[in-house]
C-alpha cells in the first residue's frame, strides 16, 4: 500500500529545507524583534534627552523668570510655552509654581490644575526624566526647576508623548520589517537552490533510505570475494574491501595511502597507476596471481578509478596442467607418427624378405624408447614428476633439442610431503623446462640438463640447466619479473612463467638462483624445504 504524498517521509533534501527555512525564519523574526526593542529604547532615550533639554532652557530663559514675579504669570508665559512647543516639536511644556499648580498647558482648561507627576526631587534642586501619564496620556517627560538667587521658584515640565514615539520607531518598524521579508525571500531561495542541488545527488531519498543504502553497501562491499579498489584522483585509496586486502597482500588502514606505497610489485602498481582502462591483466603479487581490471571516473575532470581483482591462482595453476597434458598430447602425436614411420618400415621389410633386418630394426627402436623410459623412471621415482620429464622430453626432441636427466638425479616415489603438491611441482619443473627448451633452441649442441634429488629429508632440489645464451648478471633479479622477456611476445604474451615459478617458490619459503650453466647457457636452482618451517638459504 502506498502512502499518501503528505504522508511519505520527506526527502534528505526536503529535511534541509524545512529545518533551514525554519532557521532563517527565527533568525530574522529575532533580529527584527531585537531591533524594534533596542530602536524604542533609542528612541526614549532620545526623546527624555530632548525634553531634558527644552526644559532646562525654557527655566533658564529670562522672560520666564520675568513672568513669575507678575501678578498673573500665566499671561505671559503661556503663549510662550506654546510657541516653543511649537519651535522644538515636544507636546507639552508646563511651567508651574514650586507647589506643581500649572501657570501654562497646553489645554488652557487644565491651567491652574495641580501636576500630574512627580515633582519631589525637582523641588529639592534636581532634574530629573520619567515615563507618566498625565493629562495628554503616557509621555517621557523632563521636570527642572527654576532657580533664582538660589531660591526654587518655579518648575518646568517638558515631555513627549509615548504615541509620538511609537510612530516614530513605526516607521523604523516598517523599513525593518521590508529588509528582514527581502532576507527571508532570498535566504529561502538560496535554500531552495543547494537542497534542489542536494535532491539531485541524493536522488530524492529521506535519511531513513540513505541509511539503509549505506548498510547494503557495507554489507556487500564485505560480502564479495572479489577484490574491490577505488583510487581518488590523485590515485589514494579511498576504499578498499576485505578481498582486495587479501589479494593484494596488505594490512592495516591503507584508506588515505597513495597506490605507490603500497609496496606491490612494479608491474601491478603501474598497471593501478594507468590512467588508460586494464582489461583482464594478469599480475603477480607476492602469492596469487590475479587479473585486474581498472576503469576511470570522470565527468570532465578525472576523480579516480575503480579497480576490481579476481583471483586466478588456481586458474593459472589448471592452465599450466593443461598446456603440460596439450604437450603430452602433441608428444604421443608425434610419437604416434614416428611410431606409423617405423611400423612401416618394419613392413616394407618384411615383404621385401629382409626379415632379420626388420627385427634388427625394431629390436633398436624399442631398446632406445624403452632405454629412456628406463633412464627417467631409475632417476626420478615420482610418477607426476617423471610423466612430465617424458612429456617434455618428446616435446624437446620435436623442436631439435636434447632433454637429458642428469646421472646425479634421485628422487624416490613418496619422499615428497603434503605441503608440496603435484600441482606446484608441475609449475616449477614445467615452466623451468619450458623456458630452458627456448633458449636451447637453435644452439650446438641443443641440450637441455635436469637435475632433481633431494638432500636427506630436509631439501628438495631441482635443477635446470641449457645450453642458450645464458642470462646475463643484469638482469639476473629481472628475469623473474612478470612481463621480462628476450624474446617477442607471442599471442599470449611472454614472462610469465619464470614469475610464477618465483612466486610458487617464495610461497614454499625456498630459494630460487640462476648462474652460468656448464654448457654455457643459464642455470636454475630451486630449494624447497620438505619440512614445514624449515627455510632455506639463498634467494631469487
Amino acid at each position: 500500500m502506498r502512502l499518501p504524498p503528505l504522508l511519505r517521509p520527506r526527502s534528505l533534501a526536503g529535511q534541509l529545507f524545512a529545518m533551514q527555512a525554519v532557521l532563517i525564519t527565527v533568525v530574522v523574526a529575532g533580529y527584527a524583534l531585537f531591533t524594534y526593542i533596542s530602536d524604542r529604547s533609542q528612541a526614549e532615550a532620545a526623546a527624555g534627552r530632548r525634553a531634558r533639554a527644552v526644559a532646562r532652557t525654557v527655566a533658564d530663559s529670562p522672560s520666564v523668570h520675568a513672568a513669575i514675579r507678575t501678578a498673573d504669570p500665566t499671561s505671559r508665559l503661556q503663549p510662550y510655552a506654546l510657541r516653543v512647543m511649537h519651535d522644538t516639536g515636544v507636546d507639552f511644556i508646563t511651567i508651574m509654581d514650586p507647589r506643581g499648580i500649572r501657570w501654562t498647558h497646553p489645554d488652557p482648561q487644565q491651567i491652574g490644575g495641580h501636576f500630574l507627576g512627580h515633582i519631589g526631587r525637582s523641588q529639592n534642586g534636581e532634574t530629573f526624566t520619567e515615563t507618566y501619564t498625565g493629562t495628554l496620556g503616557p509621555s517621557v517627560r523632563a521636570v527642572t526647576p527654576i532657580e533664582d538667587g538660589g531660591r526654587i521658584v518655579g518648575m518646568v515640565s517638558a515631555g513627549i508623548k509615548v504615541e509620538a514615539i511609537s510612530a516614530r520607531v513605526q516607521d523604523q518598524v516598517t523599513a525593518l520589517l521590508g529588509v528582514a521579508a527581502g532576507a527571508l525571500v532570498l535566504g529561502a531561495v538560496g535554500t531552495y537552490v543547494v537542497n534542489a542541488r542536494l535532491r539531485r545527488h541524493t536522488h530524492g531519498m529521506n535519511a531513513a533510505e540513505l541509511s539503509r543504502m549505506h548498510d547494503y553497501h557495507e554489507a556487500a562491499l564485505h560480502a564479495v570475494r572479489e577484490g574491490l579498489l577505488l583510487l581518488d584522483g590523485q590515485y589514494r585509496v579511498a576504499l578498499i574491501n576485505d578481498g582486495g586486502q587479501e589479494l593484494l597482500g596488505v594490512t592495516g588502514d591503507v584508506v588515505g595511502r597513495s597506490v605507490a606505497d603500497l609496496g606491490l610489485p612494479a608491474p601491478l602498481t603501474g598497471a593501478l597507476l594507468s590512467s588508460g582502462p586494464r582489461v583482464d591483466e594478469v599480475h603477480l603479487t607476492a602469492d596469487r596471481v590475479v587479473a585486474v581490471n581498472t576503469s576511470p571516473v570522470s565527468g570532465g575532470e578525472r576523480r579516480g578509478t575503480i579497480v576490481t581483482l579476481r583471483d586466478v591462482t588456481e586458474l593459472q595453476s589448471l592452465m599450466g596442467e593443461l598446456d603440460s597434458e596439450r604437450g603430452f598430447t602433441q608428444a604421443l602425436r608425434s610419437q604416434a607418427h614416428e611410431a606409423a614411420n617405423r611400423l612401416h618400415t618394419v613392413v616394407s621389410l618384411i615383404e621385401l624378405g629382409r626379415a632379420e633386418e626388420a627385427v634388427e630394426f625394431a629390436t633398436a627402436e624399442l631398446e632406445l624408447a624403452q632405454a629412456l623410459t628406463d633412464q627417467v623412471v631409475a632417476a626420478v621415482g615420482e610418477p607426476v614428476l617423471a610423466a612430465l620429464l617424458l612429456g617434455k622430453t618428446a616435446q624437446a626432441n620435436e623442436r631439435g633439442v636434447e632433454l637429458v636427466v642428469s646421472g646425479d638425479s634421485r628422487l624416490d616415489d613418496g619422499v615428497l610431503p603434503e605441503h608440496l603438491p603435484a600441482r606446484d611441482l608441475v609449475t616449477l619443473l614445467g615452466n623451468l623446462v619450458d623456458n630452458a627448451v627456448d633458449a636451447a633452441q637453435g644452439s650446438v649442441p641443443a641440450r637441455v640438463t635436469v637435475t632433481a634429488y633431494t638432500e636427506g629429508d630436509a631439501e628438495l632440489v631441482l635443477r635446470v640447466a641449457d645450453s642458450g645464451p645464458g642470462v646475463a648478471p643484469a638482469h639476473s633479479d629481472a628475469v623473474f619479473r612478470r612481463g621480462f622477456s628476450t624474446k617477442p611476445a607471442g599471442p599470449g604474451g611472454r614472462g610469465l612463467g619464470l614469475a610464477l615459478v618465483r612466486q610458487t617458490v617464495q610461497r614454499h619459503e625456498g630459494a630460487l638462483s640462476v648462474a652460468r650453466s656448464a654448457d654455457g647457457g643459464a642455470e636454475f636452482e630451486v630449494r624447497l624445504p620438505l619440512r614445514v618451517g624449515a627455510v632455506s638459504g639463498g634467494g631469487a
